[in-house]
Parts: C-alpha cells; structure tokens; sequence
C-alpha cells in the first residue's frame, strides 16, 4: 500500500499515515525515511529531535520561533494527543485558523507542521509519550507562544480540565503577540 501523506485543511501541514507491518511478535514501521518522505512532499533536513511524556489533560502549547522557524515532524509513540497546528504565516489564505489530528500509538500517524505555524498538544490518554523532529535547533530567546485558550482561535482541546505550564498560561493571545512572515 505505502505510506499515506495526505494534505490537511492548511497547505503544507501533512498527515502521515505509515505503512505498519504486523505479526504476533509485535509490528516493525519506519517513523522516517528522508527519500520517501521527499516523495509525500517533507523535504526537510531535520537537526534535532525531541521527546517529551506528559499525563492526561495536560496542554503544551502553542508555541513557535520567529527568527529560527521550525518545521516539526510529531509522532505519539505511546499514548494519545490531539495534535494542532495554527498558521501564522500572514500571506496565506487559511492564516488564524488552525487544524487538529488525533496522534496515537494506535493509529501511528505523524503530522508534518512546516516552519510558520504555531504547534500544541493536548494528551487524551493516562499518559502520552511524543517524539518530534525539527528543522532548527531551540533557541531559548527566540521563542514566542499563543495562549492555548485564545477566544479567537477556539480550539478544542478535548480535554475538560486543562494542565499547563505558568509559562505556557502567560503567552498573550492572538492580537498580542508577534507573527512570523
């Protein structure tokens, strides 16, 4: 069949729905393969990868760098979130509005955010453990954030009781803070 790469609502963010190959012993997928993923349109040469375990109900997010843009490349490896991307890139005909997928280790899907969009995450299950390629490395003053709560964004989190970090409650909302071009 082959791995799926299927454009979201917002040009550029890609679901990847992988090939998973299964027996009793258990399964075998490959979370990334640089020619392949060329193929489905993620021509990209990721520097770091980070991996992050959070429990259920928490919320990070949103978040972004303006002088050293990242495209990410966000899987669940154990757990489920509901993974979301907001554009920010001011020219675009879909900017302020945002897409959400379910990410799990059920479903092995990844979702392709390319540099220019705010990313977040709500954790659905007991706990959730997320790997995430990068294209640029953090840089600690370069980052900005959109509070996860923005009455213009409304997104839904599905979670009832949001967790998050007094750093991530502190981001402004969407009219206070800086866009990247």
């Amino acid at each position: 069949m082959g791995t799926r790469f299927d454009e979201t609502a917002l040009s550029g963010v890609i679901l990847v729905t992988p090939d998973v190959y299964g027996d009793s012993r258990g399964f075998f997928l490959e979370t990334f393969q640089r020619d392949r993923y060329a193929g489905g349109g993620i021509s990209v040469d990721f520097v770091q990868d980070n991996h992050s375990r959070s429990d259920k109900g928490v919320v990070r997010g949103l978040h972004y760098q303006l002088q050293n843009p990242q495209a990410k490349l966000v899987y669940a490896v154990c757990g489920k979130i509901f993974d979301v991307a907001v554009d920010l890139r001011k020219n675009s005909a879909t900017f302020g509005k945002w897409t959400g997928h379910i990410l799990s280790d059920e479903n092995r899907c990844q979702l392709y955010i390319p540099a220019g969009f705010a990313h977040g995450f709500s954790v659905l299950s007991e706990t959730a453990d997320v790997t995430y390629k990068c294209s640029n490395f953090y840089t600690p003053g370069d980052e900005y954030g959109i509070i996860f709560n923005d009455p213009h964004l409304n997104i839904d989190w599905q979670v009832k009781s949001p967790i998050c970090s007094d750093k991530d409650m502190g981001w402004p909302g969407w009219g206070g803070k800086k866009l990247e071009t």
